[in-house]
């Protein structure tokens, strides 16, 4: 099965070798995204509410470059900065997904210098398009 780059110009350049997204059959995978505004490149941000949002809007503008949506995304992996603020991103990221939400896992990691990166994958299969 072939591999096809995603790319989109409302979604952060990769910051190494890697793409921002592929599509490999009925699957989507995209690269884990930060709040980093597209245009700018600059952080969009200083709480944890703006840096989940600006970092969900990368992760549907790669998506949608690819004929996806935030509702065919089946898995996500989230990194925050610090676990205490798992509530407050909780409240931001809820409101990105329609019923039912992805599976997802979430972990503490060290972040240089940004509060949270997620990371998803998206189906696509003959039932959803």
């Amino acid at each position: 099965m072939a591999k096809q780059q995603i790319l989109t110009d409302n979604a952060p350049v990769p910051a190494g070798p890697y793409s921002q997204g592929l599509r490999v059959g009925d699957f989507v995978f995209v690269a884990g995204q930060g709040p980093n505004d597209p245009h700018t490149r600059k952080l969009a941000g200083d709480t944890i509410e703006e840096q989940t949002a600006q970092t969900l809007e990368n992760v549907k503008a790669i998506l949608e470059a690819a004929g996806a949506t935030m509702a065919d995304v089946v898995k996500a992996t989230v990194h925050l900065s610090d676990l205490g603020l798992f509530s407050r991103f909780n409240k931001v990221y809820e409101s990105y997904f329609p019923d039912p939400k992805p599976v997802r896992t979430t972990v503490g990691s060290q972040l240089m210098g940004i509060m949270v990166e997620i990371d998803v994958i998206a189906y696509l299969g003959a039932d959803n398009h």
